[in-house]
């Protein structure tokens, strides 16, 4: 299979009508599976409604089918075909938050989405994505849309096309490259079926920001509990590895810069992610910035891109610094703990 690529400029007007986002939308439309760019990574979009499509995104991905995925819209009123309910905390967010990094778990209706999309499950998990090229896609295609990161399973998401060319290149029909993405680590995933919502993914929406709308908002133990089964099946999973073992490292510079000179006397490529703010101070063979530990969305922006970047380097092993649980840092901290399998030194 050749995978076209095309360039949109998201900033232009009448994205709809652009012949680029129509060719897209009328792969989608014969159950191809398209990836696309939004505001938090590229997606690998597909028919929700078609077995046929969602089997792609599967076989393209060499994803665990037992992983439910996400599902995309333009407009709220596309909910009603396939959810039973709209819970009022579900339309407090929704209006404050779409288009926007948050996902939320409905209760599904039977017989309309591919079981697929869903594994089987009674609910549905939902978003609107903030990118106008995402919109427009969506919009002329007219169709639910499933859509997981557009990567090999395991590997750490896309933030950039050239990222799913890496992939995913003749594995699927096409993509649209709309650029860089901005959030750059995946939505917030939040359940709204319970009484009091509860968090199965940090992300892109902080849990601070959803009580702000809503009050009272539970974390799934199992984000902080590696005995406690995830509640979202996706979870279980290791994502978002570079090619090299990665260690997080919770320690000072000196303990870290340690471990990285025991690595290098014993012959291999040494890796270190750390942020702006310590580059020149920490020696070893790589040394990469993921934005700066100040502002801590700049570190979720360039996380991906940056254990990509390990790849090409060709280092043995990495070594990471660790952030604080705090706002986005949850999502950051959750990311590199799944990259790591959870390994993780202590001074």
């Amino acid at each position: 299979m050749i995978t076209k690529v095309w360039i949109v400029d998201k900033f232009v007007d009448n994205l709809e009508s652009n012949p680029q986002v129509v060719d897209a939308a009328n792969l989608l439309r014969e159950n191809e599976v398209v990836a696309l760019p939004t505001e938090t990574v590229y997606g690998l979009g597909g028919n929700a409604e078609s077995d046929e499509a969602v089997g792609k995104i599967f076989a393209a991905k060499g994803r665990p089918v037992d992983n439910p995925l996400i599902i995309h819209i333009a407009e709220i009123r596309q909910l009603k075909n396939f959810v039973t309910e709209i819970p009022v905390k579900a339309e407090l967010l929704m209006a404050a938050l779409w288009p926007g990094p948050l996902t939320i778990i409905f209760k599904k209706k039977d017989g309309v989405l591919s079981e697929k999309a869903t594994a089987g499950l009674s609910t549905v998990a939902v978003r609107m994505p903030d990118h106008p090229v995402a919109l427009a896609l969506l919009k002329k295609c007219g169709l639910p849309i499933a859509a997981p990161s557009a990567n090999s399973s395991g590997k750490p998401s896309p933030t950039k096309a050239g990222h799913v060319i890496d992939d995913l290149d003749g594995k699927i029909a096409g993509v649209l490259d709309g650029g860089a993405t901005g959030v750059g680590v995946e939505s917030t995933v939040v359940d709204c079926t319970e009484e009091i919502p509860v968090i199965l993914r940090p992300g892109g929406v902080t849990k601070e920001q959803l009580e702000a709308i809503i009050g009272e908002v539970h974390v799934d133990p199992a984000l902080t509990d590696e005995d406690v089964s995830p509640k979202s099946p996706g979870m279980k999973y290791r994502h978002y590895s570079p090619n090299a073992p990665l260690f997080l490292v919770s320690g000072t510079t000196a303990f870290l810069q340690g471990l990285v000179e025991e690595k290098r006397r014993e012959g291999l490529l040494v890796g270190v992610l750390t942020t702006e703010e310590n580059i020149g101070v920490i020696k070893a063979d790589v040394v990469l910035a993921c934005g700066k530990r100040a502002t801590l969305e700049t570190v979720a922006a360039s996380l991906y891109d940056t254990l990509r970047s390990f790849n090409q380097a060709g280092v043995d092993i990495i070594y990471s610094e660790v952030f604080p649980h705090t706002g986005v840092g949850h999502a950051i901290m959750n990311r590199l703990q799944k990259a790591a399998g959870n390994k993780i030194i202590t001074q």
